[in-house]
């Protein structure tokens, strides 16, 4: 299966993106750069996603600033 390729403004975390494999690549405007595979990301977090009610009610995380710690510390 081929991994689908994204450039993004921000961080997300998309109900829709889960297996799917996507690669994301998030250039933030401090300039800093990061690229995640959602999938993995997903996993990582997936008990504090489904505990929060934004992810509840939009099926979606996104974060303009940085990734999170966790994401940080656990991601290559």
């Amino acid at each position: 299966m081929s991994k689908e390729k994204l450039e993004m403004k921000r961080f997300v975390i998309r109900q829709s993106l889960v297996g799917k494999n996507a690669i994301i690549k998030v250039t933030f405007k401090s300039g800093k750069t990061y690229e995640y595979n959602h999938d993995e990301a997903f996993a990582l977090m997936k008990d504090k996603l489904e505990a929060m009610e934004c992810f509840k009610k939009y099926k979606s995380y996104t974060s303009s600033t940085s990734i999170p710690r966790v994401l940080q510390e656990n991601l290559k």
